[in-house]
């Protein structure tokens, strides 16, 4: 049986390319996390989607490298001109700043050819070249995995070219605080393309906590503990803590030239004790704290000055840009002065190295580590502490580890936890983990040893990946399951069939269309400008010539059913030859007549003047909210206020209404995603759908049957019933169905609705977990189908 394809996306491939010739190139295995673990998953077909490490201009020398790669199982992404303002740019000089918790770093002064908007066209530019690769590539059935923050805009473009992709995204440095994510431009695009994502990955919970409370705050989404819901689409997220291969770190440290390593090192550092740092040079690694804490240790335990060194390898990253160049002067500085203090014509305290080394040497050093110091101020997992962990054997030293690095919520317990900023702390540590007892060493290093050996590369990339495919195939199931099975009332739900709707549409006689306003025929909802006193609807501009195309065709009607009161349907639809239903139903015209009453004599209204004075009370205690009032239901909305402080509110003001002026009213509340409604029982689309059929009838003395429904809405729950109405089921039943202008009920004959199973289409909008039968991802697809209907009218 074949193995399922993971097509893996991320801005470097496992190799980095050099050319060696015109048609020929040689490769070294890129180093990293991520080509580790993603190299000991098995059980699919892997395809590696990125950079090569290098600019290739000419043709020849794309397509000889395509075809080297395409052995290794790579495939190079050309990102060209733009890699630069994309990658040291808004990737380098923009997001990771922000993920560290460094802030936003000021515009370029010396080149306005650099800014923010340019470096991120230049990111938006290469995540469609990413695209374009993957869509080359792309089989059907295929998992595509993207990964960290350098594709955030790709799972985006995967969806929209193919709503059934299976995508996952997996961010590798941290998430940060929703506070210091704000700062960030075009923070709101990065977040909606991200939750497009089937499953979304962090490595630990505080990271994830932040995207979520991130999500909440800027988007107003709500978040579940299975993840973000927003708009009927639940995105999962997830955590997923990235692991190392345990057997390659432990074989190699068994092997006779790693055992020679290890005698040698032991001889060259005369019977000191060793304490071992191993980071990229960079900003967020802590070494300057390090060399500190160290420093300090020093200075309070002059019986160890001789008896202990500290080796730090630090290795090069970004040798081109000013910041490192810093970092790396300053580590130097620490050095010669903290060397020349403590040091010893036969030794000095510290050993700085500005390179990598060779991996058997790495496995030595590990091996024979008394202390590894990790002082990381933000980092995304810090896999140096499980390299370390795997390679202890005979030692068992400590690990003392920043609380701030990924790595600390999954060895804190068998480490010591320390504070980077605290150099008192950092270097009290030291002294606890050089004179820690043998017993407890061999407690803690049980306790980490048995984790890192669990949770490898391979566990990690076979949760992920198995949750990934979880997903998909509950979404599945909600396609073939029953509503019945499903026991909730959801029917289930599928992609709208548009060649049947039209299909139909062409066949009936007399078509009736009940369209929402909100989310339906206005633009999409993310794109709607608000102001103080709640929605400035307006109709979808690409709709209006479309919509009254539509409406003047005789065997056609249509109805907008709205919560909107009378005068923004009037606003918007004046002009057309419809009917309207305002504040959902309560109140009917057609454009050609008056407004009517349709709230049923027995509804009481005695509750509204009480609801609105608690509704004022929060509106101007809850900067951003507003209050709509309508005749037969009040909204108290706070879409634009403060996430995290709207949800307080509205758990107080509930506690307010209950214990008040709604206690002992006859009334239903909906809490919907950012809104508070108090409305009359009963007051539903559905439950209104009757009186506007009735008034419908007696207005057009309709004497052909209804034969063709199609129901479109972007609803709340409550409002769902009207996808219910028309079910064909239903409507073989005998209704009563009330005339306009008459006291007594005027009775319609059943034959009025007959309605067949094919011709009946409800519709909900950016929803799946609906009573509708069929969804719509958004009202861009309600315009182009509109539009074909009107096609079909003029054939």
């Amino acid at each position: 049986m074949a193995r399922p394809r993971l097509l893996v996306v991320s801005m470097s491939l496992p190799v980095t390319a050099k050319r060696t010739g015109e048609e020929s190139w040689s490769f070294t295995m890129s180093p990293g996390g991520l080509v580790s673990a993603l190299l000991g998953l098995k059980e699919f077909e892997t395809k590696w989607i990125g950079w090569p490490g290098v600019d290739v201009h000419d043709a020849i020398g794309k397509k000889t490298l395509s075809i080297t790669l395409a052995e290794k199982g790579c495939i190079p992404v050309f990102l060209e001109e733009v890699c630069d303002q994309y990658y040291n740019g808004y990737c380098n000089n923009i997001l990771w700043p922000i993920f560290h918790y460094l802030g936003t770093p000021p515009e370029y002064r010396n080149d306005a050819t650099i800014t923010y908007q340019s470096q991120y066209e230049a990111y938006k530019k290469a995540n469609q070249i990413f695209f374009d690769v993957v869509k080359e590539h792309y089989e059907e059935g295929d998992v595509v995995w993207c990964h960290d923050y350098h594709v955030m805009l790709l799972p985006q473009y995967l969806k929209e070219y193919n709503s059934k992709m299976k995508v996952g995204w997996f961010l590798h440095t941290p998430f940060p605080s929703s506070e210091m994510y704000k700062t960030l431009p075009s923070r709101s695009d990065l977040l909606r393309s991200v939750l497009t994502a089937d499953l979304v990955g962090f490595h630990t919970y505080d990271f994830a906590r932040h995207f979520l409370n991130a999500c909440m705050c800027i988007l107003g989404v709500e978040a579940t503990s299975e993840g973000i819901v927003d708009q009927g689409k639940v995105t999962r997220v997830a955590v997923f803590p990235i692991g190392i291969e345990p057997e390659r770190f432990i074989n190699t440290s068994e092997l006779s030239e790693v055992v020679q390593y290890m005698k040698k090192f032991k001889n060259d550092f005369g019977g000191r004790k060793l304490i071992l740092g191993v980071d990229r040079l960079d900003t967020i690694k802590g070494i300057p704290q390090k060399y500190q804490a160290f420093e300090k240790f020093l200075e309070e335990n002059a019986e160890w000055r001789g008896k202990v060194m500290l080796l730090q390898i630090a290795v090069p990253t970004r040798n081109g840009i000013g910041e490192y160049q810093k970092i790396k002067d300053q580590c130097h500085y620490h050095v010669g002065r903290i060397n020349g203090r403590f040091g010893s014509i036969s030794s000095v305290p510290i050993i700085h190295l500005d390179c990598s080394i060779d991996f058997n040497q790495l496995c030595a050093l590990y091996a024979i580590t008394d202390v590894l110091l990790v002082t990381s101020l933000r980092d995304g997992m810090n896999l140096v502490s499980s390299e370390f962990i795997a390679c202890q054997k005979a030692e068992k030293g400590v690990l003392i580890l920043s609380e701030f690095a990924g790595a600390g919520q999954s060895l804190g317990a068998g480490a010591i936890l320390v504070n980077p900023w605290n150099i008192k702390e950092v270097s009290s540590a030291i002294g606890e983990a050089l004179n820690m007892s043998h017993e407890e060493k061999e407690r803690k290093h049980k306790i980490n040893f048995q984790y890192v050996k669990t949770h490898s590369t391979q566990q990690w990339a076979d949760d992920f990946m198995k949750l990934t495919l979880t997903n998909i195939l509950c979404s599945k199931l909600i396609e073939i399951t029953t509503s019945a099975e499903l026991g909730a009332g959801l029917a289930a739900t599928l992609e709208l069939p548009e060649h049947d709707v039209i299909q139909q549409y062409s066949k009936s006689n007399n078509r009736l269309l009940i369209l929402g306003f909100y989310g339906t025929l206005t633009q999409p909802m993310k794109n709607q400008e608000r102001r103080g006193d709640g929605m400035n609807l307006e109709l979808h501009p690409q709709l209006k010539e479309r919509l009254k195309e539509l409406c003047s065709d005789p065997k056609t009607t249509v109805v907008v059913l709205s919560r909107s009161e009378k005068c923004i349907l009037d606003k918007n639809f004046g002009e057309y030859n419809m009917w309207l239903a305002a504040e959902n139903g309560m109140f009917l015209r057609h454009t050609s007549g008056e407004w009517v009453t349709r709230i049923p004599e027995h509804m009481n209204l005695e509750w509204i003047d009480g609801v609105k004075h608690v509704f004022k009370y929060f509106t101007e205690r809850t900067p951003g909210s507003y209050l709509e009032t309508s005749e037969a239901s009040l909204v108290w909305n706070y879409e634009n206020a403060d996430a995290e402080f709207g949800r307080a509110q509205a758990r107080d003001m509930l506690q307010h209404l209950w214990a008040g002026p709604i206690s002992n009213a006859s009334v239903d509340v909906v809490r919907g995603g950012q809104s508070v409604e108090v409305h009359a029982v009963g007051v539903t689309k559905g439950s209104a759908m009757e009186r506007i059929l009735g008034e419908i009838v007696h207005n057009k003395s309709m004497a052909t049957p209804i034969d063709y429904v199609l129901c479109i809405g972007c609803f709340l729950g409550k409002d769902e019933d009207v996808y219910t109405f028309f079910e064909p089921e239903l409507t073989k039943k005998a209704k009563s169905l009330s005339s306009s202008g008459s006291d007594s009920p005027k009775k319609v004959s059943s034959t009025i609705v007959d309605l067949k199973g094919e011709n009946y289409f409800s519709v909900a909008i950016g929803q799946t977990h609906t009573k509708a039968r069929y969804f719509l991802d958004s009202s861009d697809d309600v315009v182009k189908l509109i539009g074909k209907l009107c096609t079909h009218n003029n054939a």
